[in-house]
């Protein structure tokens, strides 16, 4: 073994040991070592380098207690990740769902680094949440709960500190609660977090960036290879915002969306959705807030897979727009058999190592 593999495997090994059973994080930092590898080999002062990147600047984790409309006292968990500040105040979204931990928070800032880095634009990187699951809740708890995180979040941000975002589960309506919040407390109206109503200080197309800039890149992709996106069949998972805006720019550029998803199954219609359609899951997802089953009562073509993914339907592009880990190996197998040609990630990591291996080998 060489010199610099010797110091490559000391430095995994390392933070292998400060950072056991985080399992996202340490498959994040897997994911981009391997990707970094060849640079390290040609200059190992990188390594050091990103021993360093790997470390927060700083992880806060606090109690966010409030009441339901029952009168019952809840407790939750919150947290936020200062990855780096490098380059600028630490920029990147506030998750809520029952799935947030450290180790999720982590591996988000992490990548975020490189996500803000690669923008061109001076912000640094950063991550929070809370394992608080919003779904089925009423507006007031969702109110309430945002009100109690952003009591103890507000120390922490700033417009030249820390400036927050939407994830899953936050998006106008509890960026809006929680910008509220930070008003009364600071007496201030600033620019502390982004995804807010344009009444309010929000910017222009902010709803549609993620998806959007998803499909560009796939329509330029395909411009590589003197294709276009003209009558492509493509599969979507997850039906929030990247997941809506995803479908939407697709069907401007010719393509064909046909799937959406959530934690409990996936919509097909099998000639493509329409403009009108995706309207609709719109309103179902962003208004009444209901499970992707609800919209085959609109719809006479459409059909529901209780308890299963996209990934099995035929198609020639799959667009992950759900969360981490979402497509495992027999997943991924299943995409190839398919005819899928091309994977665009719209979520974060949302393909296991092992995923993405099965697509090297078979050249997706």
């Amino acid at each position: 073994m060489s010199a610099t593999a010797e110091k490559i495997a000391s430095v995994r090994a390392n933070i292998r040991r400060r950072d056991p059973g985080q399992e996202e994080f340490l498959q994040a930092v897997d994911e981009v070592f391997e990707s970094l590898t060849p640079v390290f080999e040609k200059d190992p002062k990188y390594i050091e380098v990103f021993e360093r990147l790997v470390e927060p600047e700083r992880q806060i984790v606090f109690r966010v207690p409030w009441v339901d409309d029952k009168g019952v006292q809840q407790v939750n968990r919150g947290f936020r990740v200062q990855m780096s500040s490098a380059l600028g105040p630490y920029k990147g979204g506030l998750r809520f769902h029952p799935t947030v931990n450290l180790s999720v928070i982590k591996f988000l800032a992490f990548e975020q680094t490189f996500k803000n880095s690669l923008t061109t634009l001076m912000m640094g990187a950063g991550k929070g949440g809370s394992d608080f699951n919003p779904r089925d809740r009423s507006d007031r708890e969702v109110m309430a709960f945002c009100q109690s995180f952003m009591t103890e979040l507000y120390r922490h941000i700033g417009a030249d500190t820390d400036v927050p975002a939407g994830d899953i589960n936050v998006g106008g309506r509890e960026i809006g609660y929680l910008f509220g919040q930070y008003k009364r407390i600071a007496n201030n109206f600033s620019g502390i977090l982004t995804g807010k109503d344009l009444r309010w200080g929000g910017s222009l197309i902010r709803p549609e960036a993620t998806g959007y800039g998803c499909v560009y890149f796939a329509q330029n992709y395909l411009a590589h290879k003197n294709q276009t996106m003209e009558g492509k069949r493509c599969v979507i998972s997850g039906s929030g915002n990247v997941a809506q805006y995803t479908a939407e720019k697709l069907l401007q550029l010719g393509a064909v969306p046909i799937t959406f998803s959530d934690s409990n199954g996936y919509v097909l219609e099998p000639n493509g959705f329409t403009q009108e359609q995706i309207d609709h899951v719109m309103e179902l997802k962003n208004v009444k807030r209901v499970r992707i089953s609800e919209y085959c009562a609109f719809s006479e073509t459409a059909q529901y897979f209780q308890g299963k993914k996209p990934w099995e339907v035929p198609a020639d592009l799959a667009f992950p727009s759900a969360t981490q880990n979402e497509i495992d190996q027999e997943d991924a197998d299943t995409l190839i058999a398919n005819g899928v040609k091309g994977v665009f990630e719209g979520a974060n990591m949302p393909s296991t190592n092992e995923a993405i291996e099965a697509y090297k080998k078979a050249n997706v």
